[in-house]
């Protein structure tokens, strides 16, 4: 573990450094449009959140008590920030999903964040932007937050439902803006990568467990724990990925760059009910999906 923290931290300020980085985040969006479809899934987003959980503080406690250093105090305080600001996050998104539908609540999170994510790196860690990657977040935020119009208008929900939800999910977006540009704030303070990695999992797994046990002794129909379980080993899974790397790409290179490719995600999401579950795309959405890409590859080449 040693070695790979030197490694990786000789990676940082470098053209290769940039290049991992864009790997890592567009890895992370891969993983994101997965873990997205597994809360939203045919469980109660709450307990299924609270599922992933488990067994993230499972997987991840081994490594961080024995694998990697443990933290100094600095970073202790910054984890103890993260770990408020998480569960706000978390707190949100499974407000949002239980309200509406995943196709729409998905593209308004991940549309809206990246263009706060953006801003709050400009003001934090001083990065700028050509005018050029300022379109390609136009063209990136805008075809996303397009396909949840287009989703909404197919909603046949509760109106009054769908509207909470939209808001729980304009807030889950404005979340992901903070925890992402605090997140990266933090793992640049740590000494290693991941020692910062292992503690955030650990720590931010340690909540809705609980919420998900009260809400699951409540339920009059419980669903059966072994489906329910398989989810959450999934989810914690990919969870490593999802928010692991596009953490280890904001440590190495520029957070906003950083937190654009991985908005990818909705355009991953697209394929998988697509190419996966056959659902059908049409022509807007695919042109929109282009978008998207399209603005991706603008701010990573515009600079």
């Amino acid at each position: 573990m040693a070695d790979l923290s030197t490694w990786f931290a000789g990676l940082e300020g470098t053209a290769d450094g940039a290049r991992v980085a864009a790997l890592l985040a567009l890895i992370s969006a891969m993983a994101h449009a997965v873990f997205g479809a597994l809360q939203k899934g045919r469980h109660d987003p709450w307990l299924t959140r609270g599922a992933i959980d488990t067994w993230l503080a499972v997987i991840s406690a081994p490594i961080a008590l024995f694998l990697v250093p443990w933290p100094d105090k600095h970073v202790a305080i910054l984890l103890v920030g993260v770990f408020f600001i998480h569960f706000i996050y978390k707190l949100t998104m499974a407000l949002a999903y239980e309200r509406a539908a995943y196709t729409v609540v998905y593209p308004i999170v991940r549309g809206t964040g990246p263009a706060i994510t953006v801003i709050a790196a400009s003001l934090v860690f001083s990065e700028s932007f050509t005018a050029l990657q300022w379109f390609g977040i136009l063209c990136l935020s805008g075809g996303i937050l397009f396909i949840a119009v287009l989703n909404l208008r197919q909603e046949t929900l509760d109106a009054s439902a769908v509207r909470l939800g939209i808001m729980w999910a304009l807030m889950g977006g404005l979340m992901v803006a903070v925890y992402t540009t605090f997140g990266a704030y933090s793992i640049r303070q740590s000494p290693d990568p991941f020692t910062f990695l292992a503690w955030f999992f650990f720590i931010t797994a340690l909540d809705f467990p609980f919420i998900a046990w009260w809400r699951y002794r409540r339920m009059e129909n419980r669903p059966a724990l072994g489906a329910l379980n398989l989810r959450g080993f999934a989810g914690a899974v990919i969870a490593w990925f999802s928010f692991g790397g596009v953490m280890l790409a904001t440590r190495i290179s520029d957070v906003g760059e950083a937190a654009v490719l991985r908005e990818t995600s909705t355009v991953f999401a697209a394929l998988i009910g697509w190419l996966i579950l056959r659902e059908k795309v049409g022509p807007v959405r695919i042109l929109m999906m282009v978008l998207v890409a399209l603005g991706a590859i603008i701010v990573e080449m515009g600079g």
